[in-house]
């Protein structure tokens, strides 16, 4: 009788943690902040710079780049969540070029950066 109360007990406490790591999970999920950056020019695009301050730049990982007419979608860093939403961000192109800085909010669904 208590083998039966305890094997119980096990398997309830097993369901709760199963439980509490989908949950988790879903909540990671839900917090990762995602943006689509679509270029329109002519020019490959080989970087994406970000800046809170408008001053100190680092850049998002575009692998190879986009190409000219194309999309991606791209995800930001956890290490980047204690950062404000409103982001400057402009992009570099294979020619040399930048675009003007723009302010974005980040915390946007569904946002959608065109350069």
């Amino acid at each position: 009788m208590k083998v039966h109360k305890f094997v119980g007990t096990l398997v309830v406490t097993a369901s709760l943690f199963v439980g509490m790591i989908s949950v988790n999970n879903a909540v990671a999920a839900e917090s990762e902040y995602s943006f689509s950056v679509r270029n329109n020019t002519r020019v490959k695009m080989t970087k994406l710079l970000v800046s809170e301050d408008g001053k100190d730049w680092g850049y998002f990982d575009i692998g190879s780049g986009i190409a000219a007419g194309s999309n991606i979608t791209l995800t930001w860093d956890s290490s980047t969540n204690d950062e404000g939403c409103d982001q400057y961000v402009k992009a570099a192109y294979a020619d040399g070029s930048e675009s003007e800085e723009a302010k974005f909010n980040f915390c946007e669904a569904d946002l959608e950066l065109e350069f």
